[in-house]
């Protein structure tokens, strides 16, 4: 059973193949437990769609609000960083995907990308058009991914996710090393300043986070397999949430430094 270097999807059902996102109806409901035929209704790839679509439009109202905000905004991205967190643990772990609280979750999501936008313009001297870059970035790898996804140019095989969750791990653990050199030592281990070396581990962060998207669209389509309820849109819609602001926050540091050097 393959599984996911994305925490969010550890609740989902397991089955199916790749690069299909089918409408299949299995034996299984949302979270492993068997469902009768007067249950609710199976997950749909429109269930998916919509849900995701509703996030993503929510959090780039808030982000954009936040943004506009001027100044008071970098004061809200740590604040927002910190909710964020919690609502984040509290979705992965419980048992019962909630609406209310993937929404909240978006919404303040937003509020911390517009905040932390706005503070790489305002304390790294970066230009609104960078930021606008990064965003068009974003949306264009999880394009280029989705494309790859279902074309099955790169399958999704044990190997290729043991392989990725091990990159994944390592790059989160550099990056809590480095903040944690950084106490000590102006710049850490150099892996978030300008140079070769800062510019190199970000663009690795962002191959990674980019190939993740094939693990996050995996665990998709096999909850459509499995026969996940429909409600389940909403935590898959969370799951690809995290994955897109990872990336874009790796993006917007990057146009950051090749600006700044």
């Amino acid at each position: 059973m393959r599984t996911t270097s994305n925490p969010a999807f550890k609740h989902l059902p397991a089955g199916g193949g790749y690069a299909n996102f089918d409408t299949g109806r299995g034996a299984f409901g949302g979270f492993g437990q068997t469902r009768s035929a007067a249950s609710t209704r199976p997950l749909t790839i429109d269930d998916v769609v919509t849900k995701t679509a509703t996030t993503l439009s929510l959090a780039v109202l808030t982000g954009a609000l936040t943004y506009l905000g001027g100044s008071l905004a970098a004061g809200l991205a740590l604040p927002a960083a910190i909710v964020g967190l919690v609502l984040s643990l509290v979705i992965i772990f419980r048992k019962k995907v909630s609406p209310a609280l993937v929404i909240a979750y978006s919404a303040v999501e937003g509020v911390f990308l517009g905040g932390i936008s706005y503070a790489f313009t305002a304390m790294a001297g970066i230009s609104s058009g960078v930021i606008m870059q990064a965003i068009a970035g974003t949306i264009g790898v999880f394009a280029a991914m989705l494309v790859v996804y279902k074309t099955g140019a790169i399958r999704v095989t044990p190997k290729f996710t043991k392989w990725l969750i091990g990159a994944a791990a390592g790059c989160f653990v550099l990056m809590l090393v480095n903040l944690i050199a950084s106490f000590f030592i102006s710049g850490g281990l150099g892996l978030r300043e300008g140079g070769a070396l800062g510019i190199g581990f970000s663009l690795i962060c962002i191959g990674v986070a980019a190939f993740s998207f094939l693990l996050d669209f995996d665990a998709a389509d096999r909850a459509i397999k499995g026969g996940a309820e429909a409600r389940v849109a909403w935590y898959i819609a969370f799951g690809l949430m995290t994955t897109l602001v990872w990336l874009y926050l790796e993006i917007l540091r990057l146009l950051t430094m090749l600006q700044n050097d």
